[in-house]
């Protein structure tokens, strides 16, 4: 069935009238003192941000004064940048200040949870940043809020109408409760990778030799950035080059920006072969690590490791670098903590039954293997518990668009 039958057959035929929010809802007027109030049942942005007291405890809350009343079904907005886009539904009730509005519906033919999926949708928030007041922190114009407009099926029938938010709240619901049980699990299985991965990079005394990142390298690379703006080396480029912000403690498949064969030749960037560590040795991202499953360029920020497969598997490597990663940034020298081959070389390594290189591979690979397999399923957009999150997301998305698309009057007679 298409997208336009489904909605047909949803509406089986009613009219949809499109309202302003302040003809349906009003902003809560009833203000409350601070006693009783405690954190489970008062929201406010100023938890989040640094208040006005100088606190940055999230679970502040005020013990003086008057709140903004909210009840159970309430729609509370956040109404201060950056939190113009978070939307709560109200399952209790509670206080809040004045950084958030707090929204209640009012006519018979509108239910919360449906005005709730309308104010979550990109266009409203769209429209709330556009008539946001305020240079250093907007906020969003209240009673501008109070004259967008959204569609309502059949408001002239309230049994009706409710049945079909009640329907469309449903259908986004479902996919919003599996994308918080996948989000959970999420969790649970990074809390259990942690510590599988505590447990086989964690070793006691004479179980490893200890050696150094330098003493399992074949050979070290480093890279160059051509000349910004030069078309010539960038424009049609197609040799993939590498910038520390896409070193993300994963797989590199491709890069964000491709090189041409001048900017080759004209700059210190050189190939790389595929299957080295990679390791971000400047600024912010220092110490973060990756690895290249493509032969690839790099900026000169990059430090790549070509690990010598008779000593060390690159595997084994990686997972060691990624899991000390706060132990390498906490080595790098001067203002921006920057690295260098001689650090990074210098890191020491644990080799597992050193004296008998065949035991001491398949020990590592052994390790490899258990890690790979919650690395996929924590990390990988491609697989594992990530790309059904993502693929969930996607599928909200589309029906959030289908079920909340409502032609305009001005669109249907055109």
């Amino acid at each position: 069935m298409s997208g336009a039958n489904f909605l047909e057959k949803l509406l089986d035929g009613v009219e949809v009238e499109w309202k302003a929010l302040g003809d349906v809802a009003k902003y809560s007027d009833m203000r409350i003192d601070c006693t009783g109030i405690d954190e489970k049942n008062y929201v406010g942005v100023d938890n989040l941000l640094q208040n006005r007291a100088g606190k940055t405890n999230s679970t502040y809350v005020p013990t003086e004064g008057r709140l903004i009343e909210y009840r159970l079904g309430d729609i509370l907005i956040g109404n201060i940048r950056p939190y113009l886009k978070k939307i709560w539904l109200a399952n209790q009730s509670g206080g809040t200040n004045g950084d958030v509005l707090v929204v209640r519906p009012t006519h018979e033919s509108l239910s919360s949870g449906y005005l709730h999926q309308v104010l979550t949708d990109e266009n409203f928030f769209a429209y709330n940043m556009q008539h946001a007041k305020g240079a250093k922190m907007p906020r969003g114009d209240k009673a501008k809020i109070l004259e967008y407009e959204f569609p309502i099926p059949c408001p002239d029938n309230p049994k009706k109408s409710l049945e079909i938010q009640a329907e469309i709240v449903r259908i986004l619901d479902a996919f919003t409760e599996l994308t918080a049980e996948l989000t959970a699990e999420l969790i649970a299985r990074k809390k259990q990778y942690n510590y599988y991965r505590d447990q086989l990079l964690s070793f006691e005394e004479g179980e490893v030799a200890w050696k150094t990142l330098g003493d399992v390298t074949k050979k070290w690379y480093s890279g160059g950035t051509p000349t910004a703006g030069n078309p010539e080396y960038y424009d049609g480029g197609d040799i993939p080059w590498l910038r520390t912000q896409e070193v993300k403690f994963s797989d590199i498949e491709t890069t964000e920006v491709k090189i041409t064969q001048k900017a080759l030749e004209k700059s210190a960037a050189k190939w790389i072969p595929a299957n080295c560590v990679i390791i971000a040795i400047s600024g912010a991202t220092a110490g973060r690590s990756a690895i290249n499953k493509i032969p690839l360029t790099t900026n000169q920020h990059c430090g790549c490791l070509e690990i010598d497969s008779t000593k060390a598997l690159y595997r084994y490597v990686f997972h060691w670098v990624s899991f000390n990663y706060e132990n390498i940034k906490a080595l790098g020298q001067g203002a921006r903590g920057d690295l260098n081959s001689s650090i990074i070389k210098g890191f020491a390594l644990p080799i597992p039954y050193a004296d008998d290189p065949e035991k001491s591979l398949a020990e590592q690979a052994r390790i490899v293997a258990i890690l790979d397999k919650f690395d996929a399923l924590t990390n990988s957009l491609t697989e594992g518990l990530p790309r059904e999150i993502e693929l969930r997301q996607k599928q909200y998305a589309y029906y959030r668009d289908l079920l909340l698309s409502f032609p305009k009057p001005e669109e249907a007679e055109a």
